[in-house]
């Protein structure tokens, strides 16, 4: 008999492939009857809609409604997302659960009028508007949850808002450390590069349509999306299996997604990825600088565990990001759709995310499989997905072998080359401004208003200026720097004019030293602390610029005060007859420039600023060319490998010459922002770095010591800080600076005031050396010293003879640019007719070819010993363990000079006798003191060095368990006590 079922069976297959193939064609789907669950508008405003799903019953005696959570979408996708499917669609699930859901819908922008030139910051602030609103509907805290993208924005906008009205943060495949895990295992460096091109040269240009962001999502897993589409066709014939997934598959294949707008997508990219900032802080919000440190509720990260997009390693950033929270995680099997759609999304993300919210409200336990996030490294040695995950998630789709054999080359490749990416991005930054810095004469145009207004032109909207939690572009500092430039030229400044500037670290400070440089004048950078007639006197200025807060001291010279910051509507009480001119009241589109001007005239050997210095209580004027101020720019650039995703921190006041050459300098030339402190406030300081993103912090001498000795100094979880840079650091507080930032290490400077020799520790191996020679700062050589004669040394043919390794020696530099008037001018040194420079300081060179400074030539101590070398005792006596600094000083005692150097302690800290033995054996050059002595604390200058004087006037010490003599007999420091004291103050009166 005929079984007519073998011929039946695959005729009804094709005809229900081909009904069902004809429906997904005609509609794009299959019609499965579902309906969305139904919600409210609850606001309406051209930035997005609230949706509140299932809206409570107002009657009197309903049920209230629950905790509020307020979904948040990423902008490629549509807000329905929360609503894929009603039984298992996240809405649903947590009505079920006593939660109330309210959702924020972006719309699609390019159906919005002007929605395709929304920025990041628009959604941020948009969300912080929407959750004002829940908390007023409610009454009570939100519960803030967002997927991808979306969560980015919950962090962004909770750090944005302080966390406050917020009761926790949920975020599903969120990245926070973006470098630390990038899509597809790309490299961090070739990330962050290729995210800032993107950001600058393509999406600056164009937007992305729906289809697009479509594309592009499946392409970050093409294999998965071929298998998906592969099993619908192979399934098309059976209604009823496909029917369950088909509102899933539909939002996923077409109806799921919206356009992205380019402005988001580069600021995304520029902030985010390329500069990682939710890691660092310091992003921008409409100008204001946000850092996620300020998020203090909790926060709970789902993690997928075969998450391709949102890595594990990225995700678990915001545990070190957010110090102040507590961060738990909950890890589930899931590529990174599957954590909020989908069977596992509905059968264990919503169900752990309800328990999460009736937990924080006092209505349950804690979910099981929620645990404390545990602190990640900074620096993981898998920053992926783990591969074994990828191999048992995509088994179907490709071999273990075949990926096993992919992955080990990979790794091979990455660790071969990990050193030589990071090498190639150095070389690409360093190359050109040592080139640029290389070719620079006496008539090449150089000068800080040049640097900045190319800045301005290569990136008008890049961040530049951060001050009291506000961001300025190169674009609007330019702006506002030529218009100040229209209002000197209106009161008569000309080039050439020599100028005062006389003024708090402000953006107004910045602007008025960068305005007289365009102009080709002569900035006189007046301390405020000094004598300014003196000063006014020195510098030879003809009127001074101010700003209100100094305008009474500045009204006291005999000089036309112009009044420079403020705001226009400040109120200006000059005394009488001063001569005042408020420059705020000068309209300058209605300046008529004049014929004579140039913009950034000034040529490398030009005069620039005039910085002042107290050299023995005597204020001293310093000139400052164009060409020095090069030199540092670029060095201090090319040291610290500065680049666009650095923020350089200024403690130091810009009429400091630190601040102004290596912080302003370097931050410039750098193309990185500058973040200017209106001083060094030790309670604000780790708020300022994660709010700012500082990556290099700016510094000298003992600055830091105020910092990490404050009691409320507490470094907890992550900061940003890569790098400090400064000179004078003692090696005792660079011990400690560099152990309670690390990994951030020290780059430490020397330069002559003339900038004619610059030497740079850059690697920091070696702590208290001052490097080597910067390339492009100039040829410098070290002249053999005898320092009993203080006599340099010549050879048999009568030229000067080079010291060698470890020898004590005047350090030469031959010349660049112009040569200050006052140096010490030889020629004939090491060939006839040749023309060096004497910096009048002694060095040594080591083994390596490291520099160490030993001492200044004129203030070597020369006792009944033999010669005492102040900086190199310093050195080794900064190396105990408990030392904070370490100043050796000369005094007299009945003409007799003794050597004596003051110790101060680190909080808690003592130093044994045979610790400081032991220190001090290690002595390369000179002698040891005759005196070592604990005190207090040390009086410290305006720039934080340590003041001789004070230490001086109080004589020889007094004996205590904290004092220690040299016994000369046998070469040992012993305690020193009264009768020793006594008899060696006798001894020394008798001699």
């Amino acid at each position: 008999m005929v079984d007519f079922t073998t011929f039946t069976r695959p005729v009804g297959r094709l005809v229900a492939t081909a009904q069902n193939g004809l429906e997904v064609l005609r509609y794009g789907g299959l019609e499965t009857g579902a309906v969305p669950s139904p919600f409210q508008i609850v606001q309406s405003v051209p930035m997005y809609r609230l949706r509140r799903y299932f809206p409570p019953d107002t009657r009197p005696g309903a049920t209230p409604a629950g905790p509020p959570v307020l979904m948040v979408h990423p902008m490629m996708m549509s807000a329905d997302m929360w609503d894929v499917t009603r039984d298992e669609g996240a809405v649903g699930i947590l009505h079920k659960a006593g939660i109330d859901p309210w959702v924020i819908d972006f719309g699609s922008p390019d159906k919005v009028e002007g929605g395709m030139d929304r920025n990041l910051a628009d959604h941020v602030v948009a969300l912080n508007e929407a959750i004002d609103t829940v908390k007023e509907v409610t009454g009570r805290d939100v519960h803030l949850a967002g997927y991808s993208q979306g969560g980015m924005f919950a962090y962004q906008t909770a750090a944005y808002r302080r966390a406050k009205d917020l009761a926790s943060i949920v975020a599903f495949g969120s990245p926070v450390d973006t470098l630390a895990g990038l899509p597809m295992n790309l490299p961090a460096n070739f990330g962050a590069a290729a995210a800032d091109f993107m950001a600058d040269h393509v999406f600056s240009r164009i937007d992305i349509p729906g289809w697009l962001a479509r594309t592009g999502f499946q392409m970050l897993d093409p294999i998965k999306t071929a298998q998906a589409r592969l099993d619908f066709m192979r399934q098309l014939h059976d209604r009823e299996a496909l029917l369950p997934r088909e509102q899933q598959r539909r939002f996923l294949s077409n109806e799921g997604w919206i356009a992205w707008s380019g402005p988001a997508i580069a600021e995304l990219l520029k902030q985010f990825i390329a500069h990682n900032r939710m890691m660092s802080g310091g992003f921008s919000i409409h100008g204001d600088l946000v850092t996620l440190s300020d998020i203090d509720c909790p926060v709970l990260a789902v993690v997928g565990e075969v998450d391709d997009i949102g890595q594990p390693a990225s995700v678990r950033g915001i545990k070190r990001a957010a110090p102040q929270a507590d961060v738990y995680e909950y890890l589930i099997r899931a590529g990174h759709f599957g954590l909020v759609v989908g069977g596992k999304a509905a059968t264990q993300t919503w169900p752990t995310v309800a328990s999460w919210v009736k937990w924080l409200s006092g209505d349950g336990e804690m979910p099981a499989d929620v645990v404390p996030m545990a602190l990640q490294p900074s620096e993981t040695s898998e920053s992926g997905v783990p591969f074994a995950s990828r191999v048992a998630h995509g088994a179907a789709a490709a071999t273990e072998m075949t990926f096993s054999l992919a992955r080990t080359a990979a790794d091979a490749f990455v660790a071969a080359n990990k050193s030589a990416r990071a090498l190639v991005v150095e070389t690409a930054r360093t190359l050109p401004r040592l080139a640029r810095l290389g070719q620079i004469n006496d008539h090449t145009r150089i000068s800080l208003g040049r640097i900045m207004d190319e800045q301005a032109s290569a990136t008008p909207g890049g961040e530049f200026l951060l001050f009291d939690g506000r961001v300025h572009t190169y674009e609007a500092v330019d702006r506002r720097i030529n218009n100040v430039v229209r209002g000197l030229i209106e009161v008569g400044i000309r080039q050439g004019a020599r100028v005062g500037v006389l003024m708090e670290t402000r953006p107004s400070a910045l602007v008025a030293i960068a305005a007289l440089s365009r102009l080709g004048a002569v900035a006189v950078l007046m301390p405020p602390d000094a004598d300014l007639a003196e000063a006014a006197a020195l510098g030879g200025a003809s009127d001074i610029i101010a700003d209100p807060s100094n305008l009474d001291a500045a009204s006291r010279l005999p000089l036309r005060v112009l009044v420079l910051g403020g705001g226009e509507n400040r109120d200006l009480a000059p005394p009488q007859d001063a001569d005042v001119v408020d420059m705020e009241q000068i309209d300058p589109d209605v300046v008529d420039l004049p014929g004579w001007y140039r913009p950034n005239p000034g040529f490398a050997k030009d005069l620039a600023y005039i910085a002042f210095a107290t050299v023995g209580g005597k204020l001293v004027a310093r000139q400052i060319t164009n060409y020095r101020w090069a030199l540092s720019a670029f060095g201090t650039a090319s040291a610290a490998n500065l680049g666009r995703g650095d923020t350089v921190y200024c403690l130091t006041p810009l009429h400091h010459q630190s601040g102004l050459l290596v912080s302003l300098g370097g931050a410039v030339v750098g193309g990185t922002r500058i973040a200017l402190s209106r001083g060094l406030r030790p309670d604000r300081f780790v708020h300022e770095l994660r709010q700012y993103g500082v990556t290099v912090v700016s510094y000298t001498w003992a600055m830091l010591r105020d910092v990490i000795d404050d009691p409320s100094f507490v470094l907890n979880g992550n900061h940003p800080v890569r790098l400090f840079i400064g000179s004078g650091m003692p090696t005792g507080l660079w011990k400690r600076v560099e152990e309670e930032f690390a990994p951030a290490h020290i780059v430490e400077f020397f330069a002559t005031t003339d900038g004619q020799a610059v030497l740079a520790n850059v690697s920091g191996a070696k702590i208290g050396s001052e490097g080597r020679p910067l390339p492009g700062g100039g040829h410098i050589e070290l002249a053999a010293y005898d320092v009993d004669d203080d006599l340099i040394l010549e050879d048999e043919r009568g030229f000067v003879r080079l010291a060698g390794p470890n020898e004590v020696g005047v350090l030469l530099a031959h010349p660049r640019g112009p040569v200050d008037p006052t140096a010490s001018v030889k020629r004939g040194v090491f060939a006839p007719a040749d023309t060096w420079v004497s910096t009048e300081y002694l060095f040594r060179k080591d083994d390596d070819g490291d520099y160490w400074l030993v001492d200044n030539r004129s203030s070597v101590i020369h006792t009944p010993r033999g010669p005492v070398f102040a900086a190199a005792v310093n050195d080794v006596a900064g190396r105990i363990g408990a030392v904070d600094i370490a100043v050796t000083y000369r005094i007299e005692v009945a003409g007799v000079a003794r050597a004596v150097t003051a110790l101060t302690l680190c909080p808690g800290g003592s130093v044994p006798t045979a610790d400081l033995n032991d220190a001090l054996a290690k002595l390369v050059v000179g002698n040891p003191p005759d005196v070592v002595h604990v005190v207090p604390d040390m009086t410290l200058s305006a720039t934080y060095r340590p003041l001789l004087g004070p230490l001086r006037a109080a004589g020889y010490p007094k004996a205590s368990r904290n004092s220690w003599y040299l016994d000369e007999d046998n070469g040992v420091f012993k305690r020193l006590t009264t009768a020793i004291r006594a008899e060696l103050v006798n001894v020394d009166q008798d001699g």
